[in-house]
């Protein structure tokens, strides 16, 4: 199977909205979908990378810049989605080596991720790719 890795264009919100609803289970509508990578595609210290096959977006990655007061610059993945009938081709890895390659351009010294606890194939996947992590935590979050 060939498939490239490119930087997201806008025309490929339509693929990402299928791929944040179907594989990710997120409620989120294309208008909203489109008006977020609009303001994401702009952005210095964001990066969205898609997976291709002609026309069709069947993988992406969402990382941006990570900086604490107590630790090194970093990337942050903020989400990766890649179509089921394409798992298990190399797709979710090559988007992921595009994000390594992005941090190490920008002297990034390493990728953080957050994956949730019920996602034991995603925590696979990631441990095949080389990152590790045990550290237990209770995401919070409070919506206007």
């Amino acid at each position: 199977m060939e498939f490239i890795i490119r930087e997201l264009m806008l025309n490929d919100s339509d693929g990402i909205y299928r791929l944040n609803t179907d594989e990710m289970g997120y409620e989120f509508s294309l208008d909203e979908t489109k008006e977020k990578l609009l303001k994401l595609i702009n952005s210095d210290s964001d990066k969205i990378f898609v997976a291709v096959i002609g026309d069709e977006v069947i993988g992406y990655v969402h990382a941006n810049d990570y900086d604490l007061i107590y630790a090194p610059h970093m990337k942050n993945i903020m989400g990766i989605a890649v179509a089921e009938k394409y798992k298990r081709n190399g797709v979710g890895k090559a988007l992921l080596s595009e994000v390594e390659m992005w941090a190490k351009e920008t002297n990034a010294k390493g990728i953080r991720l957050v994956s949730g606890a019920t996602r034991t194939g995603a925590h696979k996947f990631y441990h095949n790719c080389g990152y590790d992590g045990d550290k237990a935590q209770i995401n919070m979050s409070k919506m206007f």
